[in-house]
């Protein structure tokens, strides 16, 4: 049995499963280092898509501390870890990770291009 070593991709866009690259943008990678540098050695920010929401689909954004999966996608970019199972790539195939602090507030967005629809909230869709 050979084992496959994960893909870890050292700029702002990776390769997911239909070959449309995950960016991170500078700036979510910014915050992302930011948040890791308040935690211990080897935590990075998990991203996955699972069932549920509003909108059928939902993200979830998680400190791990963890080693990457041999199947997990890994975005490093400025100091910043982020890991993304196999399951979810497909989901995310072309998608921009982005950080937005405006007058609304805050956050993570994920802007998918697979998404047909999505809430308010920005963390439901559907496909």
């Amino acid at each position: 049995m050979t084992e496959h070593a994960h893909t870890t991709i050292e700029e702002s866009a990776a390769p997911a499963a239909g070959g449309a690259p995950v960016v991170l943008t500078e700036r979510a990678a910014r915050r992302v280092a930011k948040i890791l540098s308040a935690e211990p050695a080897g935590t990075a920010l998990r991203i996955a898509v699972e069932g549920g929401g509003c909108s059928g689909f939902q993200y979830r954004y998680d400190l791990v501390q963890e080693e990457p999966a041999a199947d997990d996608l890994v975005l490093a970019r400025d100091g910043a870890t982020v890991l993304i199972d196999p399951i979810s790539i497909p989901f995310l195939d072309g998608a921009e990770i982005d950080f937005v602090d405006d007058l609304m507030g805050q956050s993570f967005q994920i802007r998918n291009p697979n998404a047909t629809s999505s809430c308010g909230c920005g963390t439901s869709f559907a496909l």
